[in-house]
């Protein structure tokens, strides 16, 4: 299953009152493992920047200034999406800025079922807590002393970790990651080969084995299949 973590900074918190966004940044996960695919965009806002939202991502006006507006962006950016689910925190803010950006250009909103909200996930999992992400990182010790500010980019990162653990994905990764490694040691001739604990009941009956023995009895002393028998059938005297 393909999915997109997305992250966005903007220029103040609400795009009807003129705020717009500044920075796209995309994770490409498939069956919940990050591919190494990204996407990431800066994107000028056509306005200024005030003090507020400069203090929080450090993205100025003049930085800004010659980076492509949204309509030239929108094509690569709606084509690294495609289809996917979109995995993002706090959702319902992000989606309304490039929902807001996507109306300005006559272009179709993203529907809001294809969102997956880690904000909502990580309530539902640790309430009455704080689930910032800084304090996901903390709670599942992932290093994010490189967020000094926020990227869209490196937090769509930080965030595509934290939902690996929201959903329970980090456990089965490492018994995938545990068996992977079973299998390695056991072709290079290190490690017995992991056993059942319970065997498999045999298929073949005893008066199976025994007919079977009794028709390669009928071969002869050459046949092949006396090589497979715990020891050679002689033909009946």
């Amino acid at each position: 299953m393909r999915e997109i973590v997305l992250d966005t900074e903007t220029t103040g918190l609400d795009p009807l009152r003129g705020d717009r966004l500044v920075e796209i940044g995309c994770v490409e996960m498939l069956n919940r493992m990050p591919t190494g695919q990204t996407y990431h965009v800066y994107i000028n806002p056509e306005r200024d920047m005030p003090a507020e939202a400069f203090a929080v991502h450090g993205l100025s006006a003049e930085f800004l200034s010659t980076k492509p507006l949204f309509h030239e962006v929108a094509d690569a950016f709606l084509e690294f999406i495609g289809d996917a689910p979109l995995v993002i925190h706090n959702a319902s803010f992000d989606i309304g800025f490039i929902n807001a950006e996507l109306d300005r250009i006559k272009r179709a909103a993203i529907p809001r079922e294809r969102l997956v909200d880690t904000l909502l996930l990580a309530r539902r999992k640790h309430p009455g807590v704080s689930n910032r992400l800084d304090d996901l990182c903390s709670r599942y010790a992932i290093d994010n002393s490189r967020r000094t500010k926020h990227g869209a980019l490196l937090d769509a990162e930080l965030l595509a970790e934290v939902y690996v653990d929201l959903v329970g994905a980090r456990q089965s990764q490492l018994l995938l990651a545990s068996d992977a490694q079973e299998i390695r040691v056991n072709a290079a001739g290190d490690a017995p080969r992991r056993q059942r604990l319970v065997p498999l009941a045999p298929r073949v009956s005893d008066a199976e084995r025994e007919a079977h023995r009794a028709f390669i009895a009928t071969l002869g002393d050459k046949a092949i299949w006396n090589e497979f028998l715990a020891a050679p059938v002689s033909p009946p005297v």
